[in-house]
């Protein structure tokens, strides 16, 4: 059946593939994107021109809403709100997606994919659940604080979520804790592309753990590790639905408060969608820059490195 349709117009057997075909496999997935992704984003793009609740007719003006929101100094607070939560996204669950994949795969334990799965399972729980676990956990009553009355911390004892000093802290802590599996997924994944002899050709000349880590397996997860700063960076520039759950809409306060709760705020409590879709073309136009920028300088090195 496939060979009847790869045949010539003139009936010879020669397989060919006419030039639009391969666009016609991708065509379904392209207008999933266009109708799901692309329109949305270019409408939000049109929209952050014009004053507009979401209900009324929009009203054309210019960068109004862009000159506003340079001057918000809440804008800004968020944002750095999201810079510190960076720190808990992207780079701490890289560190421990490195710690863990050089036990579990350098090791031979037993039971090591139960392990893996467990390590696994906050990635694909739903973000809802995690914010309502860990609210009940960093509860004033909760599991963490009842450890710190049993082993004598009573001064340590406080209401995580409420507290306007540890608040960002105990967010961070669940963020890194649900991204921490991806990264190790994805460096578990690499390893097993690195060539074993050069593990053994290390030991050979006398290279201890750290000195293979660091020799061997990090240029080798060189490709896995930028994929994991990349998506856990978006991660963290776009976190909401834990921030909503864990703290109730960014409190202690506006402590917590991040771009994306912002947004959900203009836009949908206090009916200035325009606005809101500015700060939301602006946190796009962060994220797609820094992504860029960081395939750039990956892209040139290695080309340095070829050129070598």
């Amino acid at each position: 059946m496939l060979a009847r349709l790869l045949r010539t117009p003139g009936g010879t057997s020669k397989p060919y593939v006419r030039l639009y075909q391969p666009y016609l496999f991708l065509l379904p997935g392209f207008a999933i994107y266009l109708v799901f992704v692309l329109i949305p984003i270019a409408s939000t793009a049109r929209y952050s021109f014009h004053e507009w609740t979401g209900f009324s007719d929009p009203e054309y003006i210019g960068f109004g809403n862009y000159r506003t929101l340079i001057q918000d100094q809440e804008f800004w607070n968020a944002l750095g709100h999201n810079a510190f939560f960076i720190v808990f996204y992207t780079f701490l669950p890289i560190l421990l997606g490195l710690f863990l994949t050089s036990l579990m795969t350098r090791s031979k334990l037993p039971g090591m994919v139960i392990f893996r799965t467990g390590l696994f399972i906050p990635q694909v729980m739903s973000p809802i659940v995690v914010g309502i676990i860990w609210r009940w956990l960093f509860g004033f009553d909760g599991p963490i604080n009842e450890v710190l009355r049993a082993v004598g911390l009573e001064s340590a004892v406080r209401p995580w979520l409420g507290d306007f000093t540890y608040a960002r802290y105990a967010v961070g802590v669940v963020g890194t804790w649900v991204e921490y599996g991806l990264a190790m997924v994805l460096f578990i994944a690499g390893m097993q592309s690195i060539d074993e002899d050069l593990y053994d050709a290390a030991t050979a000349f006398g290279a201890n753990a750290w000195q293979q880590f660091r020799y061997v397996t990090l240029p080798g997860l060189r490709q896995q590790i930028l994929v994991a700063f990349i998506v856990t960076f978006i991660a963290g520039l776009r976190v909401f639905d834990l921030v909503f759950v864990l703290t109730r809409g960014g409190g202690p306060g506006k402590e917590t408060t991040v771009v994306s709760l912002l947004i959900y705020q203009e836009a949908f409590q206090y009916r200035r969608a325009g606005y809101g879709a500015a700060m939301a073309v602006v946190l796009t136009v962060i994220i797609v820059s820094v992504s860029a920028l960081v395939l750039y300088f990956q892209s040139r090195e290695e080309n340095e490195e070829q050129a070598s």
